[in-house]
């Protein structure tokens, strides 16, 4: 594999981009290795600037459902772009895109366009507080809104303490009032409401956990947090930016059958770009300015490349695709975990639909904690054995494997195979000590 002109392009990029890249796990500190610039992308493949071809698992982190540079879409945005770019006054395209939003998340009765999934987690919270009165917030070990203060939080002595900043430049402050929970645990959750009843504005959970890897959520965890939000007063927020048009069209919350107040969404809602939205119940949502007092604004919200994607991708989700989808989930999945067990290495593979994690542990991974077992220096090891054959799956233990519909049982059938030997490779040397994880 060349990668002479991703070297030097990366010393090049050091010179003037933090790490020389402008998202950290870009730069494969968890895996090892020079990262690879990529020249071009189509359906489901990539090419570096070297020229090497691969099968893409990464899929932008999840958006492209549909595959890289569909020619549909490709057509309908060159089309849009030619009307302009960005207007900063309202289009009917926000309005049409709102509306197929609410037809297919009936829970999001008003929506408000943003730029980024992390936009819409701050600002979800944000109303929340106001809606309530109340200024804190519980969210879950191992679960990831984006880079907003109030966020970056690990546990300390416990699930339950409050929140300890995790990055520099966090002030105690902005995460006094954040509180911790372990994932799939009802219990760790009704300990935290009843500690500081009635100072707790909302919940904030992906309902199907895709940042500590893939976690799907246990019988009845979601259906219990509605419970007891009901319960002590609390909005439930699901962050739906990876589960929501993935999980299904209707997202996370369809599947489940569980309504939540408020609803982040981002990624497939743009059709890989870059956009962000969050809803709910209408009289939560009208406090949203200008209708109501809790400001948010943006230049590029709604912007008409993005709903034009939007439309586009949000229009050809059919119940059809969702099928093959989940088929070439379980042909995956079930081909890694074989791949494993041959190689006599342990691999826990989590799956969900078209979304899967291959954890190197023995143990079944049903919360953070437990996804914390996986040995991070084999995954660097078994990532760069794909990367040679072919395969490009992230670049971290940590994350999800994403298909589209561009992904065929050949695709499937072929980095299983390149899996089979990797793991072999992984199973026969020693691997160097564990690396770092960062979020993308």
């Amino acid at each position: 594999m060349r990668t002479r002109k991703s070297s030097k392009l990366f010393a090049r990029a050091q010179n003037i981009l933090p790490g020389g890249v402008d998202s950290p796990v870009r730069a494969f500190k968890a895996v090892g290795g020079t990262p690879l610039f990529i020249a071009e992308a189509s359906g489901a493949r990539l090419t570096d600037v070297d020229g090497n071809h691969y099968i893409d698992y990464v899929m932008s982190w999840g958006p492209l459902i549909h595959g890289h540079a569909p020619k549909g879409l490709v057509r309908a945005l060159a089309a849009a772009a030619r009307r302009g770019t960005s207007y900063g006054a309202p289009t009917a395209l926000e309005v049409e895109m709102g509306e197929r939003v609410r037809k297919l998340m009936p829970s999001l009765e008003r929506v408000r366009f943003v730029s980024s999934g992390t936009e819409a987690a701050m600002s979800a919270v944000r109303v929340a507080r106001a809606a309530t009165g109340r200024e804190r917030i519980i969210k879950f070990e191992g679960c990831y809104h984006g880079h907003g203060d109030p966020f970056l939080v690990q546990a300390g002595s416990g699930a339950l303490t409050l929140g300890v900043p995790t990055s520099p430049g966090v002030p105690a402050g902005a995460v006094r009032d954040t509180l911790l929970a372990s994932y799939n645990d009802l219990g760790s959750v009704r300990k935290v409401c009843e500690e500081h009843r009635g100072t707790i504005a909302a919940v904030i959970v992906e309902p199907i956990a895709g940042n500590m890897g893939l976690v799907p959520p246990a019988d009845g965890f979601l259906a219990g947090l509605r419970k007891l939000c009901d319960t002590h007063g609390l909005l439930l927020i699901f962050d739906e930016v990876i589960s929501g048009f993935r999980a299904s069209a209707g997202g996370a919350q369809a599947i489940v059958g569980v309504k939540p107040d408020l609803t982040c969404l981002g990624k497939i809602i743009g059709g890989g770009l870059p956009v962000g939205a969050y809803g709910g119940r209408a009289e939560i949502m009208e406090l949203v300015a200008p209708a109501g007092p809790v400001y948010q604004a943006g230049t590029l919200s709604g912007n008409p490349l993005a709903m034009t994607a939007g439309l586009w991708s949000l229009e050809r989700l059919k119940p059809r695709l969702y099928r093959d989808l989940a088929a070439l989930g379980e042909r995956l999945a079930a081909g890694l975990a074989r791949a494993a067990r041959e190689a006599g290495v342990p691999l826990q593979v989590n799956a969900f639909g078209s979304v899967l994690t291959p954890f190197f542990t023995d143990r079944p991974v049903r919360n953070y904690q437990s996804a914390l077992t996986a040995d991070t220096a084999a995954y660097g090891r078994f990532f760069q054995a794909m990367l040679a054959r072919g395969v490009y799956p992230p670049p971290s233990q940590f994350e999800g494997w994403f298909l589209s519909a561009a992904h065929t049982k050949k695709d499937v059938d072929r980095t299983i195979a390149a899996a089979r030997e990797a793991l072999r490779e992984v199973a026969s040397a020693p691997v160097p000590a564990p690396l770092d994880h960062r979020q993308r």
